[in-house]
């Protein structure tokens, strides 16, 4: 260890030759080494802390876009058709499928059909229902996982975990993990961007937050209302070399602030955030300027329409912040009540479907168009679906042991499904993903191994996928 290296280049060896060593001065030398590999040290010397890094292997997806439908849709009215569920209309579950614990104790209560119709799209004959026909043209770019699994009943935990991998606060979550391990690829802008639409998220920054990560890896929000960022801009009342002036004394007096503060890693991440904010005054005011678009790709995203017009708007800025090398950006699709339909199926999911389907459809388009789709990888999902029993007579609850997510674009082989759940939708079945399992696919598509990226956190090497996690290679181009 004579020689520091990247953070998540901080391998099983190295472990062992720590452990093996503890209590040792060469053990004390280890720590101190590890210490700094994970940021701490070189951090308190100013070295920054976003400079890109070497993925762990060539990567197939340069950035991802995570359209996070949140509340919950239902796949078995969306993606996952289930023809025995009208057969069985009106009827309690059937003993056969045990005893079922849910958010709102509805298990009791008689199974539902889905509404919609269903057909095949595309080459593929991917399943799609009418509630989204223009992300139905789309199916033989997209690959269908039916049969993910997740921990939480409840919306906060659930949404944390799509996001940390724990329904409990306090990891870090995914976009924090890639910054991490990869670092800025513009370090111009910020590297994990989150885009909301009509009303806060539920658990809010905990779902971007870097936890026992630097504070330097976390989100950063973009408003909803009105200009993306506020006053980024440069100041009219003094000139470049007088502000530059101004962050490099500010710098210095930290700086001496913090040598003997050297794990204090929120003091170098309140200078790095200093420092992205004046790169941002260039940079920036150009990424989030929609007025460059042209009428017919504003069109395409469905920014013509009041529906549509607020997430559209979004995944055309998600499509700019792309082609400007942001590597992780979360839109968050929320309006109303968001997708959690517990009183009335076919009022809260028609909304919702129509809000997004034209903005998302019209993104891939773009991508691909663009010959930007290869390398961003897009992924649509809840943080679970809905139960095949009505809840309050045309309502579901929540489902997390066996739901869809799908994923187009960087690496992923198209038009195909993969995994199943039971014949009513309950349960994966065939190649159970859990959330473990579907964050190591997105990471090794980054390039990322999900077991070597880690960070030494109160004695314990920690990973994103905490213990558990298997790359779903059947999604895999």
């Amino acid at each position: 260890m004579s020689k520091l290296t990247p953070p998540h280049f901080v391998r099983a060896a190295s472990r062992r030759d720590f452990l093996a060593n503890a209590g040792t001065g060469f053990g004390a030398l280890a720590l101190g080494s590890l210490l700094a590999a994970d940021g701490v040290a070189a951090a308190a010397k100013g070295r920054n802390a976003m400079a890109a890094k070497q993925p762990h292997y060539a990567p197939k997806a340069k950035s991802v876009i995570w359209l996070f439908m949140e509340g919950g849709p239902s796949h078995i009215d969306l993606f996952d058709p289930k023809p025995e569920l009208k057969r069985l209309s009106g009827q309690p579950l059937p003993p056969s499928f045990g005893k079922v614990i849910t958010a709102m104790g509805t298990s009791n209560n008689t199974l539902m059909p889905s509404q919609r119709t269903f057909k095949q799209y595309g080459q593929s004959g991917q399943w799609v229902s009418d509630w989204y026909p223009h992300i139905a043209q789309k199916m033989d770019d997209i690959a269908v996982l039916r049969s993910c699994q997740a921990d939480g009943l409840n919306h906060v935990g659930s949404v944390c975990q799509m996001n940390t991998g724990s329904i409990l606060a306090g990891r870090p979550s995914l976009g924090s993990w890639v910054q991490y391990g990869l670092g800025a690829a513009n370090e111009n802008l910020p590297a994990f961007v989150i885009l909301t639409d009509e009303r806060e998220v539920i658990g809010g920054p905990n779902n971007w937050s870097n936890g026992f990560l630097p504070a330097t890896y976390q989100g950063t929000l973009f408003r909803n209302e009105g200009p993306p960022i506020l006053d980024v801009l440069p100041p009219t009342t003094i000139g470049n070399e007088q502000q530059r002036g101004k962050l490099d004394l500010m710098a210095a007096l930290n700086g001496h602030f913090g040598r003997d503060k050297q794990t204090d890693l929120d003091l170098e991440s309140r200078i790095q955030s200093y420092e992205l904010a004046y790169r941002m005054q260039s940079a920036a005011p150009e990424a989030v300027d929609l007025s460059k678009e042209s009428e017919a790709t504003k069109k395409l995203y469905g920014m013509d329409e009041e529906i549509t017009e607020k997430f559209g708007r979004n995944c055309l800025l998600a499509r700019r912040l792309v082609e400007r090398g942001v590597r992780f950006i979360e839109l968050y699709c929320s309006s109303g009540s968001g997708w959690d339909a517990h009183v009335d199926m076919e009022e809260n999911h028609s909304k919702n479907c129509k809000l997004s389907d034209k903005p998302i459809a019209g993104l891939l388009a773009d991508l691909k168009a663009r010959g930007l789709l290869n390398d961003t990888l897009v992924i649509w999902g809840g943080e679970f679906g809905r139960t095949p029993f009505n809840e309050k007579g045309k309502g579901r609850d929540h489902n997390p042991w066996g739901f869809t997510t799908w994923f187009a674009g960087g690496g992923v082989k198209p038009g195909q499904t993969v995994g199943s759940t039971d014949e009513l939708g309950l349960r994966a079945v065939e190649r159970p993903a859990h959330v473990h399992d579907i964050h190591a696919t997105i990471l090794h598509l980054m390039g990322l191994n999900h077991i070597d990226l880690t960070y030494l956190h109160n004695g314990r090497f920690e990973r994103p996928t905490i213990v558990a996690g298997t790359v779903v290679k059947e999604l895999l181009a």
